[in-house]
Formats: C-alpha cells, sequence, structure tokens
C-alpha cells in the first residue's frame, strides 16, 4: 500500500516538474512582471488548449498571410496583374483617362497607371518588418478576440495596428518610385495634356497620397484571402498548432 502511494506521489511530482519546465522554457518570451504573471494565470485551458498556443497559433496565421499572399504584391506587376488590388485612377482622373483616349492617347493614359501599380509594389518590399513588429505585439486578450471572431478579425488587428507605420513608411518610398520609374515626368505630361485641352476643368491630384493608402488596401485584401482561408478550409492549416487552435473557432 505505501508503495503505491508513493508511486502516485512520483507521478504527480513528474507532472508538476514537466509543468513547471514547460513555464520556465516561456517565460523568458515576456519582458514585464505583469505580463508573466498574465501566462502563469492563464497558461492552462478546460479545451487543453493554452493562451500561449492560441497567441502563437494567430500568430502563425498572420505570417502565413504575409508570406504567402502579400510577397506577390511585390512581383513584376504585382499589383497591375491582380484584378484585386490593382489600382485604378482616382474619381477626379477617370474624366483625365478618358480625356486623353477621345484624343488618340490612349497610350499615355496606360502608361500612367502602369507606374502608379510599380510605386505600389516598390512600397510593399518595406512592409514585412513593420508587421513582424505587430504581429510580435499581439496579446493574449488580442488572440482571443481574434480568433472567436469573424473572418477577418487578425487583418483588422493587423491594419489598425499598422496603418500609421505603413502609411509613414510607404509614402516616401512611392515618392520615390514615381522619380525612380518616371512616374511624376510621365503624370505631369499627362496632366498637362489634359488642362490644354479646351473648356475642361484643371486638375491637381495629389498621387503620392492616393497611392500610398491603395497601396496598404491592397496588402490587407491580401492578408484577409489568407485569414479567410485559414478559417474556412481546414487543409490550409498546415501544422499541428494551427490545426488545435482554429478548432477552437470551428466550435464557436
Amino acid at each position: 500500500m505505501k508503495s503505491t502511494i508513493h508511486e502516485h506521489q512520483k507521478s504527480n511530482l513528474k507532472t508538476v516538474s514537466k509543468k513547471v519546465i514547460i513555464l520556465l522554457a516561456i517565460l523568458p518570451l515576456f519582458s514585464g512582471c505583469a505580463e508573466m504573471q498574465q501566462v502563469i494565470n492563464q497558461l492552462p485551458t478546460e479545451q487543453g488548449i493554452s493562451q500561449f498556443e492560441i497567441a502563437s497559433g494567430l500568430k502563425e496565421a498572420l505570417n502565413n498571410g504575409i508570406d504567402k499572399q502579400v510577397v506577390k504584391l511585390t512581383a513584376i506587376d504585382g499589383f497591375y496583374k491582380n484584378e484585386m488590388v490593382k489600382i485604378l485612377l482616382p474619381e477626379e482622373l477617370k474624366k483625365v483617362d478618358k480625356g486623353l483616349r477621345d484624343i488618340g492617347m490612349g497610350k499615355l493614359a496606360d502608361e500612367g497607371l502602369k507606374v502608379l501599380n510599380k510605386a505600389a509594389e516598390d512600397a510593399v518590399k518595406e512592409s514585412t518588418p513593420i508587421f513582424v513588429d505587430a504581429i510580435k505585439g499581439m496579446t493574449f486578450t488580442d488572440a482571443k478576440n481574434i480568433l472567436l471572431g469573424d473572418d477577418r478579425s487578425a487583418t483588422t488587428y493587423l491594419q489598425n495596428s499598422t496603418s500609421t507605420a505603413l502609411y509613414g513608411k510607404f509614402n516616401p518610398v512611392i515618392k520615390n518610385s514615381f522619380a525612380k520609374v518616371g512616374a511624376d515626368k510621365v503624370w505631369t505630361n499627362i496632366i498637362n495634356k489634359y488642362n490644354s485641352i479646351p473648356l475642361v476643368k484643371k486638375v491637381n491630384p495629389d498621387l503620392t497620397d492616393y497611392t500610398t493608402n491603395k497601396a496598404m488596401e491592397g496588402v490587407f485584401k491580401m492578408v484577409a484571402i489568407e485569414e479567410k482561408n485559414i478559417r474556412t478550409n481546414i487543409a490550409a492549416r498546415t501544422s499541428d498548432l494551427l490545426k488545435r487552435v482554429f478548432s477552437l473557432q470551428d466550435k464557436k
């Protein structure tokens, strides 16, 4: 009888030791005492999936969106040949496009559209570090809310967390890209040609700002595609972690 009790105590001790080892292994990932305490308090869950795993699964899903989808926008014609994100002319320039085509300058109009999309393509290459920082900053509360949210909750989190930084990064890159590919000269020529047409209302749009915002819209559209895929297509959950974490969402 004493032997049985002893063995049971040893078994319990091993179980506790394993939990302590796991906890000690992940604590260095958190810098603040409050956050460490949160890890300790929230690590176990009734469904057998820890808050730490949920956060890790959401981070993996967002990284997949960046690695599999956003990277497509950095390829040659990544915007221009992708109808989901292709940057079209702003409303005030649609009449410019039509006006040029009406006087036989369709080639110039096409060139103007291509250089906008090329500038966006260049800008997206600068986005990854900003996304990485935002994903690292995801809290347990963020992760739980995202997991049980709608099909683009993770994308919305990323959008809210990065839009200001992305604009600050994209805007000068697009401005430089305009100069590099000659977009500024192309559009100066286009607008001057249009403004010289008799009786038209003169235009002078801020194409750098417009293209910056459209490039950001395109990035988040691509992240949302991958997020929805992982949420709705079990085959897209390419790791055990994604399968375990998103199975909770399936049950909501």
